[in-house]
């Protein structure tokens, strides 16, 4: 995984309360780090997340996620988060994520969501509008 692999980018700047003694970033920091670079995702393609309810009629759900740790980041560091959609299914996609300092691969991941309906949670089809608009 490289930076050219992805068209967008977060930058995102490690904060102290982020880091754990040994002075890296605490593991569970780097899932909030994903879901924030797919919320800006989300409004780079101009849906700021709580409208996909209201556009598409639908509400996404994570279930699941995976992180892959190659190299720590530290506090104060500048990280570049990249988001790309890997796969669209019939009610469920796929993001991959990679996390990098400078040209240095840090993290590997990915987030699965589910769509469903808002109240029932039922899962739905990923309407062709949102498919074309998350370019596929």
């Amino acid at each position: 995984m490289q930076p050219p692999d992805f068209s967008f980018f977060h930058r995102l700047r490690v904060r102290w309360a982020e880091t754990d003694p040994q002075g890296i970033v605490f593991n569970g920091h780097y899932l909030t780090y994903f879901d924030v670079a797919i919320t800006e995702y989300w409004r780079a393609l101009g849906i700021p997340y709580p409208s996909t309810v209201e556009r598409f009629g639908l509400d996404l759900f994570v279930v699941k996620t995976t992180v892959e740790y190659h190299a720590p980041a530290h506090y104060d560091d500048e990280l570049d988060i990249g988001v790309r959609v890997g796969r669209i299914g019939n009610s469920s996609m796929q993001f991959v994520l990679g996390i990098f300092r400078d040209e240095a691969h840090l993290i590997s991941g990915e987030v699965i969501y589910v769509a469903a309906h808002p109240q029932t949670r039922q899962p739905q089809t990923i309407p062709q509008a949102m498919r074309q608009l998350l370019g596929h």
